[in-house]
């Protein structure tokens, strides 16, 4: 049986934990993207974001059979942006908006950088291999048409704590790419 004092050193020392899981547990931590299927399967990709950090989506032009790179971010909130489009050719449905962004030229690349457009949680019907839509992040590629071809999936974003960045610091999803071995 233990003595009063060690009782109550056990129950200090049990609320500080406590109070530390908690306080960890409400202090942000970053973000993280999830790529679902939109008929709510698991998830094809997690990836833990700061804000303002990019991840792009590459594919091929259905067309012109040539490369388009949309590279994206999100803010604090989880909020998700498109901040630049770049592309060889000029092809259906490619070109500047009005008031968005600014036309560059990099080398043979027409690019619109700038933009900073809200988008959302979005949907994109992933197509066949050969369009190949590959999720870019932090150097690693995930082609998601190899995967899940012609399926609609869903990139949604949200914040998430301390305690659950350092979980799956320590444990990552399955579904979070992990950098290759060089």
């Amino acid at each position: 049986m233990l003595t009063r004092p060690v009782r109550i050193s056990l129950m200090i020392v049990s609320g500080l934990i406590f109070f530390f899981i908690v306080t960890i547990g409400m202090i942000p931590g970053g973000l993280e993207l999830e790529i679902t299927p939109a008929h709510g399967d698991k998830p094809l990709l997690v990836l833990p974001l700061q804000p303002g950090e990019h991840f792009t989506v590459r594919y091929y032009h259905s067309v012109e059979n040539a490369p388009i790179w949309e590279a994206h971010s999100l803010d604090e909130k989880g909020r998700i942006f498109i901040e630049e489009e770049r592309y060889l050719k000029f092809g259906a449905g490619m070109g500047r908006m009005p008031g968005v962004g600014r036309m560059v030229r990099r080398g043979s690349y027409e690019v619109i950088e700038d933009m900073h457009m809200p988008t959302g949680n979005f949907i994109l019907r992933i197509g066949s291999p050969g369009v190949d839509h590959t999720i870019i992040w932090r150097g690693v590629e995930t082609n998601l048409s190899a995967v899940a071809p012609h399926v609609a999936v869903l990139f949604s974003a949200r914040p998430v704590s301390l305690l659950y960045r350092t979980w799956h610091m320590m444990f990552p999803h399955v579904a979070t790419p992990q950098p290759k071995n060089k």
